[in-house]
């Protein structure tokens, strides 16, 4: 997506995520939070969405899932019986409640996905195009993200707010009393288009350096697995790590009309 307009392609993160989705036949039990645990290398969550359904992941180390012995061949990465049992081997190792563990083992092996996790290099924006002549990037073809402080979904839709803006805003203005015949007001709305995208380019790109930027950081300290890492994540920097997400959440875009 990015290449159309000059950026790099993005690199692979040294993570990837196993999620799925469990529906229960009767309530969970679970108050509507988010819960977090922290093993050896991996973190495992889980939010519920209602009553009966939750949401689960569990990020570790791509390295981690190529040396485990289920996944020996590559052709096997994909498959759910696979990654359900990878899973509960690594909550396994851990002192998890059953009861977290019941999440994984109720989950349907159709409602479990795996994908290693991208990302963008900062610095590609700070230096890169976001728009080239009357195209532009946006969504995970402009800021691709990990997971970290839940942004990625936020940020497109921020987006698609600032673009629209900019566009109407260059669309609506009053032609040019110079401008005569088709080719000139075809000509002239081109211009329109690409000052629109320029303005949307400035406004998007250092919202996405800094949630880049914020993921990543999140991302090292809360998976880190060094003492001083683990140290500084347990008992320094906890309420600054579940701050730091809410406070990129709090970002105003600005109202979708121009007026």
């Amino acid at each position: 997506g990015g290449k159309v307009v000059g950026l790099q392609g993005t690199d692979f993160h040294r993570e990837s995520c196993h999620q799925g989705c469990v529906n229960f036949k009767s309530n969970h039990g679970f108050e509507p939070k988010f819960f977090q645990f922290f093993g050896k290398a991996f973190r495992f969550g889980f939010l519920p969405y209602d009553d009966n359904g939750v949401y689960w992941f569990l990020l570790t180390s791509s390295e981690a899932i190529r040396s485990y012995s289920y996944f020996a061949d590559e052709e096997r990465e994909d498959d759910p019986i696979k990654m359900k049992q990878f899973v509960l081997s690594k909550l396994g190792n851990e002192y998890v409640p059953d009861e977290i563990k019941a999440v994984v083992e109720n989950t349907e092996l159709d409602s479990i996905i795996s994908s290693p996790l991208r990302y963008r290099h900062p610095w590609e924006l700070l230096w890169g195009n976001i728009n080239k002549d009357n195209v532009c990037v946006a969504g995970d073809a402009l800021h691709p993200m990990t997971p970290d402080i839940g942004q990625g979904g936020c940020a497109a839709l921020e987006d698609g707010v600032v673009l629209a803006r900019c566009l109407a805003g260059a669309l609506l203005k009053k032609q040019s009393e110079e401008t005569r015949g088709e080719c000139d007001r075809e000509r002239e709305e081109y211009k329109r288009i690409e000052m629109g995208l320029k303005k949307y380019a400035k406004e998007r790109r250092w919202r996405s350096i800094e949630l880049i930027n914020t993921s990543y950081f999140v991302g090292f300290l809360q998976q880190g697995n060094g003492q001083v890492t683990s140290f500084l994540r347990d008992n320094v920097l906890p309420t600054f790590l579940a701050g730091l997400p809410l406070k990129r959440a709090d970002f105003d875009c600005g109202k979708l009309s121009i007026s």
